[in-house]
């Protein structure tokens, strides 16, 4: 009884080894094909900072630029004689643009983040956010070719002038970081614990005292993170900002004045300059200063989401 008892466990044990072989390799393929992966990406960032930055060091070490001239001028001649490389209007320019859109956008992207996951939850998530998450995938040219063609004529109607300027431009990027900000804002509160909305209302809170004293407070990181995110995507864009802002290398004293950026001025330049030459490594310098503030930004939302894992 003992020996047949056996033969089977043998015999399965016999079977079960080429499977376990099969999945050792399996195993064994996918991790190296994971760490293919990953280092390639470690390269590829590395080697992109690396060009980056000796390229955009170039102009202070190499070219002789001053770095107080460059961040603290809102002269930009580089044909004049002698040449000016200050990049202060553009800096300037990228920020009012970036700040003024979130402090638009943000507002906007919280009540439809709560209408779509606390008044409405239902009909929200089955219409209201793919329809927004559907905006996040329109190309930038035609945000700007709309800005150009609507945003512009109606504030040259309302406010007179040219109507291109920083306020065309933040219009259009809040309009363009809202999806992107509500539907993290929403994945956010979608995540928030079923049990403290209803400990709300079971000490006699209402939805809006609910919202307003547990969800938002509650939800603050996460509901920053994606303004942080949102604020990263209107820093870094450069077509939609191009087409209305006027692309004067200015430093704004009004919301109506043509202005420029820092990536519009790099589009608008890097192809009319010589490599190696003092004009185009201060384009790259530029181009640097938008490195350094992406990264800037990551960290930001890491804190927050660190913080709001605490």
């Amino acid at each position: 009884m003992s020996l047949t008892k056996r033969e089977p466990a043998l015999e399965s044990g016999e079977q079960s080894r080429p499977k376990r072989e099969k999945h050792f390799y399996e195993d064994w393929i996918g991790k190296i094909y994971t760490s293919i992966c990953v280092v390639f990406l470690i390269v590829v960032i590395v080697s992109i900072v690396y060009f980056v930055a000796s390229k955009g060091l170039a102009t202070f070490f190499v070219d002789g630029v001053s770095v107080k001239e460059f961040f603290t001028s809102a002269t930009w001649s580089p044909t004049s004689d002698p040449a000016s490389y200050g990049a202060l209007p553009f800096i300037v320019g990228s920020f009012a643009v970036t700040i003024l859109a979130a402090l638009i956008a943000s507002p906007l992207a919280l009540c439809a983040a709560l209408f779509m996951t606390e008044i409405v939850p239902g009909k929200g998530k089955r219409i209201l956010q793919p329809a927004i998450e559907l905006l996040s995938g329109i190309p930038s040219v035609v945000y700007g070719f709309v800005g150009l063609s609507v945003i512009v004529p109606l504030l040259r109607s309302i406010f007179g002038g040219t109507g291109v300027g920083i306020l065309a431009g933040c219009l259009v990027l809040s309009v363009m970081i809202l999806p992107t900000i509500t539907s993290i804002m929403a994945d956010a509160i979608t995540s928030l614990p079923g049990g403290l909305r209803e400990s709300s209302y079971a000490l006699g809170a209402t939805r809006w005292q609910t919202i307003a004293r547990v969800v938002i407070p509650t939800m603050l990181p996460a509901l920053l993170t994606g303004v942080v995110l949102g604020m990263a995507r209107a820093f870094g864009e450069a077509l939609a900002v191009q087409m209305v802002i006027g692309n004067a290398p200015f430093v704004p004293t009004s919301l109506l004045e043509s202005a420029s950026t820092l990536t519009s001025v790099i589009t608008l330049s890097m192809g009319n300059t010589a490599m190696g030459s003092v004009h185009n490594n201060a384009l790259w310098s530029m181009a640097l200063v938008l490195l350094i503030m992406t990264f800037l930004f990551v960290l930001l939302v890491r804190l927050l989401e660190r913080r709001n894992r605490v």
